[in-house]
């Protein structure tokens, strides 16, 4: 089962590296990855999405909280919560496909950022399964290039991930 998990640990040169060597030390795979500085300069958000079942995320869990520059941990499917992800995918927009891109793009509420003669680079966000549903909406021809951010989680309502 793919789980989000979202822990916020020291903004330390390193802290990365010894929570991605946790995964692969253990074998673990990391779908995707996202890190950034929160409102305190002093902590990051890391937000993980792996796939497993209960007790190796449960496993995971555990071996992030013992890692001294890990300072809390969330399993965000454990209740509600929000996901987004971010995707440019740059398409070909001749003449005769123009049309076709900007009806597809408006269906899944892209924006179009960019265009040329020939193609259109459109930005997307959304869920996971969202922007898999876009890409394959396309014909595969039509991709030209495709970069996403990995997801990013928050749980709903009073659920927060703080110190």
């Amino acid at each position: 089962m793919r789980h989000i998990i979202s822990l916020l640990m020291e903004n330390e040169s390193g802290a990365l590296s010894r929570v991605s060597g946790l995964f692969s030390a253990r074998g673990y795979n990391i779908e995707s990855l996202t890190v950034a500085p929160t409102e305190d300069a002093s902590l990051s958000r890391m937000t993980i999405v792996t796939s497993g079942s209960d007790e190796v995320i449960e496993q995971i869990i555990k071996q992030l909280n013992k890692l001294i520059d890990v300072v809390r941990v969330l399993d965000l499917n454990d209740g509600k919560y929000i996901e987004r992800e971010l995707m440019l995918v740059k398409v070909k927009a001749g003449d005769k496909h123009r049309d076709e891109m900007k009806r597809i793009s408006d269906i899944f509420r892209g924006r179009i950022i960019d265009v040329s003669d020939n193609t259109f680079t459109i930005e997307l966000t959304g869920s996971s399964s969202k922007l898999d549903a876009y890409l394959e909406s396309l014909d595969g021809d039509a991709i030209i290039e495709t970069v996403r951010t990995g997801a990013s989680g928050i749980g709903r309502g009073d659920r927060i991930l703080k110190v």
